[in-house]
């Protein structure tokens, strides 16, 4: 369906504007970025009400042992943290040639050598700490990877974010894009990593498995396709060291263990699914103000689940698990 010319006009403006933006704010040395972005970050947290709500709710289910004082400063700390975290990226001329230290890998040489077993690397993260640093500092390492993501309505702020990406040395696969299957098992068969996100419900193919102790519907892709290439698991997590702006960031690394020709594949899958999952939940554990609690994490629910799942609560039929898309 043509996009209405109105539309396209708007989106061009939009982007332009984006664009235009970065530019200037990517002038800004590293602390006024990181000054600024934290004061955008709490007018945030009171005047976008709608998410605020939504961050409280999850922040609920998640730790309902928690005082509501205590989930609200998580709250208010998250907005801090994602005002911070965007215009550090916009700013990332002012640091990028010495990623390598404001960046540290843990434990160090892990990714390294399980690269170098060359059968790639399926690389599991989420949306903890600053994401997109995450990927920029592993293809630093000199690890070339790719991540799948989901294209967004405005075709000019996809390529923006596709630009940044691959000016640090990572290829983006839209998951909407007909090619993506294919660039996906050349990425295997050239040794690469291919980096995935599984924290968020999504219109994926999925499975549920245990996400701060409910069960929570979760993309199977990267299970699927460890199974498929025998390509190893690393889960990693990226967080910030420290308030200042010098203290920069630490990149911690797991890699989870699988069986490479289970009996039953299927339930190999769903392990390793809830596996990967728990890791990142350890890592939120740790540090809950750098995870998006806007998500409705825990919105689709198993059959005859709904009528008990509250606000964020969408039944699907078990059948329908394995074949959402």
């Amino acid at each position: 369906m043509a996009v209405p010319l109105r539309k396209r006009i708007k989106r061009s403006v939009r982007s332009a504007l984006v664009r235009a933006a970065l530019w200037i704010l990517g002038l800004l040395p590293l602390g006024p970025a990181l000054a600024l972005g934290g004061l955008v970050g709490r007018a945030a947290y009171h005047l976008a009400r709608g998410t605020r709500r939504l961050a409280l709710g999850s922040l609920a289910v998640a730790f309902p042992e928690k005082p509501e004082a205590e989930r609200e400063a998580i709250a208010r700390a998250m907005f801090v943290h994602l005002g911070r975290t965007a215009l550090e990226l916009a700013a990332i001329r002012s640091y990028d040639a010495r990623l390598e230290t404001y960046v540290e890998l843990s434990p160090p040489g892990l990714l390294q050598e399980v690269i170098a077993r060359g059968r790639g690397m399926v690389f599991v993260t989420g949306h903890v700490g600053s994401w997109e640093l995450l990927a920029r500092r592993i293809a630093r390492a000199g690890i070339p990877n790719a991540v799948i993501a989901k294209a967004g309505g405005d075709a000019g702020l996809n390529r923006v974010a596709e630009r940044f990406r691959a000016a640090g040395g990572v290829t983006t696969l839209w998951r909407e894009n007909p090619d993506t299957g294919r660039a996906i098992i050349r990425t295997f068969r050239q040794g690469k990593a291919l980096g995935l996100l599984i924290d968020q419900d999504t219109k994926v193919q999925g499975v549920f498995v245990p996400f701060f102790g409910r069960l929570a519907y979760t993309p199977r892709a990267a299970a699927d396709l460890a199974l498929r290439f025998g390509a190893p698991v690393v889960v990693g997590t990226i967080r910030r060291r420290g308030p200042r702006a010098g203290d920069g960031h630490l990149l911690e690394c797991v890699e989870i263990p699988f069986a490479a020709d289970p009996p039953d594949r299927e339930a190999e899958a769903v392990r390793l699914t809830a596996a990967c999952s728990a890791a990142l939940e350890a890592a939120i554990r740790r540090n809950p103000a750098e995870w998006v609690w806007m998500h409705q994490r825990w919105k689709t629910r198993p059959e005859g689940e709904a009528q008990a799942g509250g606000p964020q609560a969408k039944a699907m039929p078990k059948s329908a698990e394995l074949s959402r898309g």
